[in-house]
């Protein structure tokens, strides 16, 4: 992430910039034979001979098409097929933060500390009565923080660099430096 001037405004902008390799289309899906329409791509081809297009390429992605298109395999393109477009939707895996308990996974406010209370950063009470007797399903309770996958949709493009395949994004991104994230145009 970085921050670069408006140029329209005047005001310092907060952005991300993408990395965006040029994609291989390595297989198709058809409806006659798959019963869906699909163009399967890769992305960071590896140095080598290799047979299995799996070990090809260290990201392989399947996305569906709305309608039929006239792409054949082993086509390629890049961040060129963004330009004209404002937003972007993007996905990817946010930040692992382990397992925590509820204040900090919730917001779940903290207990006393005077008095031998000892309820610090406990949740508090969490169970019913005898009616139902159990704990209601999606309680807020400790358990894995982040880790998961998110997807964010209109996000606005603030320039492409098509010489060095550089996208970048207003905001931020999720994950941490260096990691994948998929964009949708």
């Amino acid at each position: 992430m970085t921050r670069v001037p408006n140029p329209e405004t005047g005001k310092m902008t907060v952005v991300t910039v993408l990395h965006a390799p040029r994609n291989t289309v390595v297989g198709l899906r058809t409806t006659e034979r798959d019963g869906y329409e699909a163009v399967v791509l890769g992305a960071f081809e590896r140095g080598g001979q290799w047979k299995n297009i799996g070990k090809r390429y260290q990201m392989i992605r399947e996305v569906a098409l709305q309608q039929p298109t006239d792409t054949v395999v082993g086509a390629q393109f890049g961040v060129e097929t963004l330009e004209g477009r404002e937003t972007v939707k993007l996905s990817g895996v946010t930040k692992g933060r382990g397992f925590q308990g509820v204040v900090r996974r919730h917001n779940f406010a903290t207990g006393r500390e005077t008095h031998g209370s000892g309820h610090f950063r406990q949740p508090g009470s969490v169970g019913m009565c005898a009616k139902p007797g159990r704990i209601m399903r999606g309680k807020k309770l400790p358990g894995q923080m982040g880790a998961g996958q998110m997807t964010l949709r209109d996000v606005k493009i603030f320039a492409i660099d098509t010489a060095q395949d550089l996208i970048i994004v207003e905001g931020s991104v999720p994950g941490a430096n260096k990691s994948l994230v998929f964009l949708r145009g």
